[in-house]
C-alpha cells in the first residue's frame, strides 16, 4: 500500500494490505457490524412477537369469568331401619274382684241386764259357716275360698342382647362426622384460596359448570389418605380438586359412641366458567 493512502486507509486494508481478501475472512471482518445490527433487531422483533402474543392470550382468557363453588360434604344418607307393624298388645284382663263371703257381725259379750240389752248375739250354729266381723253381709257360705290372685301378662316380647360394634371398620354414617380444623367456614375458605378457579378457562373450557366428587378417608387420627375423584368434567379439574384436597392438614377424626373411628368422607367441587 502507498505511504500517502496509509492515514486513510480502514484498519482492515492494512491488515490483508497483500492478502487475498476474497478468501472469506476479510469479508466476514468487514461486515461483522452490520450483520451483529441485523441480529439484534431480528432478536428484539422476535421478543415483541411474543410479548404481544402473550398479553393478548391473557385478555382472551380473562373475558371467561371463572370462579369455584364449594359445597356441603356430601355423606351417605344414614339408612334408618323400617319399624315393623307389630300388633297392638291384648287388652288387660277384667278387674275380678274376689266373692263375697257371708260376714256375721260379732261383738265382744258384755254382762248387763235384761232390758239393757239391745242386740241378741248370733246362734253358734250360724257361726260354724260364715266369717266373724265387724259387719253383717250378705254372702256366699264359707267354705275356705279364697279370691283368684290376678297374673300380669306380659308383651311376650323378647329383645335380642345387643351386640358390640367394630369401630375397627371404615364407617359412612357416624354420631358425630370428621370436621377440618375451625368448622365448615374454614373448610371453604381452605378450598377457596387454593384451588385454581381459573384452570378450566385456561384449558380452553367452554361456560358451563364442571363439578367433581372427591372421595377420601379420614382415619382414627385425622389423617387424609385414600383421596380420589369420583368423576372427571375434564379440563383438569378433577386433578386439581384432588391436589387441594391431599395436601390440606389434618382433621378432627369422626366418633361413633364415644370412640375415634375412620370415616369416609365425600366433598362435591363445582368449577364455573362465566359467559364472556
Amino acid at each position: 500500500m502507498e505511504v500517502n493512502k496509509i492515514l486513510s486507509a480502514d484498519i482492515l486494508d492494512i491488515i490483508f494490505d497483500g492478502k487475498n481478501k476474497s478468501y472469506g475472512a476479510y469479508d466476514l471482518r468487514k461486515t461483522y457490524n452490520k450483520r451483529i445490527t441485523y441480529a439484534l433487531v431480528a432478536t428484539v422483533s422476535i421478543c415483541l412477537f411474543i410479548f404481544l402474543v402473550t398479553i393478548l392470550a391473557n385478555s382472551f382468557h380473562s373475558e371467561k369469568k371463572s370462579e369455584i363453588i364449594v359445597q356441603d360434604v356430601n355423606l351417605e344418607d344414614l339408612k334408618k331401619d323400617e319399624k315393623k307393624n307389630e300388633p297392638p298388645p291384648p287388652p288387660p284382663p277384667p278387674k275380678q274382684e274376689p266373692p263375697k263371703v257371708e260376714i256375721t257381725k260379732f261383738t265382744p259379750p258384755k254382762i248387763v241386764k235384761d232390758e239393757e240389752v239391745k242386740e241378741q248375739p248370733p246362734e253358734q250354729e250360724k257361726l260354724a259357716d260364715t266369717k266373724i266381723g265387724t259387719i253383717n253381709q250378705e254372702g256366699a257360705k264359707d267354705d275356705g275360698m279364697v279370691a283368684p290372685v290376678v297374673e300380669s301378662k306380659g308383651t311376650g316380647v323378647v329383645e335380642a342382647p345387643k351386640q358390640d360394634e367394630d369401630y375397627d371398620k371404615v364407617f359412612t354414617s357416624v354420631q358425630i362426622e370428621a370436621e377440618f380444623p375451625g368448622g365448615p367456614a374454614a373448610w371453604s375458605k381452605y378450598l377457596s384460596r387454593n384451588l385454581n378457579s381459573s384452570l378450566p378457562a385456561e384449558n380452553g373450557a367452554p361456560e358451563g359448570k364442571y363439578t367433581v366428587v372427591v372421595s377420601f378417608l379420614v382415619d382414627k387420627s385425622g389423617n387424609i389418605s385414600q383421596v380420589t375423584a369420583e368423576n372427571d368434567p375434564k379440563y383438569g379439574t378433577a386433578d386439581e380438586a384432588v391436589r387441594v384436597i391431599k395436601k390440606g392438614p389434618a382433621w378432627k377424626p369422626a366418633v361413633q359412641n364415644g370412640h375415634n373411628v375412620a370415616y369416609r368422607a365425600r366433598q362435591q367441587i363445582t368449577f364455573v366458567v362465566a359467559p364472556e
